[in-house]
């Protein structure tokens, strides 16, 4: 399918119109000194093509001071100094340091984040990940191996309207 996506033909099908030249003798070549001739177009993917499906990744390398925000899933791997956030998924790679808050629809941490994380959906820590800061999600895993320094509030957000502070339940 990648073959298809950047215009090259794949197995079972011919190029069509393009004429190979025979390469010249060793002693014909002369330097080429004028650029190489643009490369064809790629074609565009089919409107069947999920962009979406793929999660995109920042390695081990990068480094970012500011606010991150993404739609879909996000693998980090290298050092971010500020708030995640985002509706999507997050992996924080076992290379990652986050130094901020994370808000997302659910994480799971191989690395170290120092700040306090609030998931709608799932928190995972896996057994070399290291979090100093609070939780607060839906499910909460932790893999033995893990370092949690912090406070966890785990569950789903009841449905109905919040009592007001003064009130007290009502007794039976």
């Amino acid at each position: 399918m990648l073959r298809q996506i950047i215009g090259q033909p794949t197995e079972g099908q011919k190029e069509t119109g393009r004429a190979e030249a025979p390469a010249p003798a060793v002693a014909d070549r002369a330097p080429i000194l004028s650029a190489p001739a643009p490369a064809a177009q790629p074609q565009r993917a089919s409107s069947s093509f999920n962009m979406t499906s793929s999660k995109n990744v920042l390695a081990n390398d990068v480094e970012i001071k500011g606010s991150i925000k993404f739609s879909h899933d996000l693998i980090i791997d290298g050092k971010i100094e500020g708030e995640v956030q985002s509706d999507g998924s997050l992996t924080v790679g076992e290379n990652a340091l986050i130094k901020g808050e994370i808000k997302t629809r659910s994480v799971i941490i191989f690395g170290k984040v120092e700040g306090n994380i609030s998931v709608g959906e799932r928190c995972e820590l896996k057994s070399n990940a290291i979090l100093v800061g609070d939780i607060e999600a839906g499910t909460l895993s932790i893999e033995e191996g893990a370092t949690f320094m912090g406070a966890s509030k785990v569950g789903r957000k009841p449905e109905g309207k919040p009592a007001p502070l003064g009130a007290r339940p009502a007794q039976p």
